[in-house]
C-alpha cells in the first residue's frame, strides 16, 4: 500500500490545498490526518502487507518522519533535498527504539 499524504490530508480536512481560500489550514500534522495514517498503517501491518508514503510531509517535517517510523511504515519517498537529514534523524531514533 501506499499513503499520499496529499490527497489522503485533502480527504481528511475537506478542503482543497491549492485554493487560496483554504490553503493555510492544509497541515499534514493535523491530529485527524495523522489518526488516519496511524489507522491505515495499523491495518497493513495487520494484515501482513508493506506500506509506504508519499508526499511532502516527511521531506518538510521531521517530526512528521519520525511519527511514521514509530508506527512502523516500511518506506517513506523524501526530497532529494531532506534525504540526507531525514535519513540521519531516522537513525538515530531507530536506534533509540531498540
Amino acid at each position: 500500500f501506499s499513503i499520499g499524504s496529499n490527497d489522503l490530508t485533502q480527504l481528511t480536512l475537506g478542503l482543497d490545498r491549492d485554493s487560496s481560500l483554504v490553503a493555510h489550514i492544509f497541515d499534514e500534522r493535523n491530529q485527524a490526518v495523522k489518526d488516519m495514517v496511524a489507522m491505515v498503517i495499523k491495518t497493513a501491518k495487520k494484515t501482513g502487507r508493506k506500506i509506504g508514503i508519499c508526499g511532502q510531509a516527511p521531506s518538510d517535517y521531521p517530526e512528521f518522519a519520525r511519527f511514521l517510523v514509530e508506527l512502523g511504515i516500511d518506506s517513506i519517498s523524501l526530497n532529494p533535498d531532506s534525504v540526507m537529514k531525514t535519513l540521519l534523524d531516522i537513525a538515530k531514533l531507530e536506534e533509540s527504539m531498540k
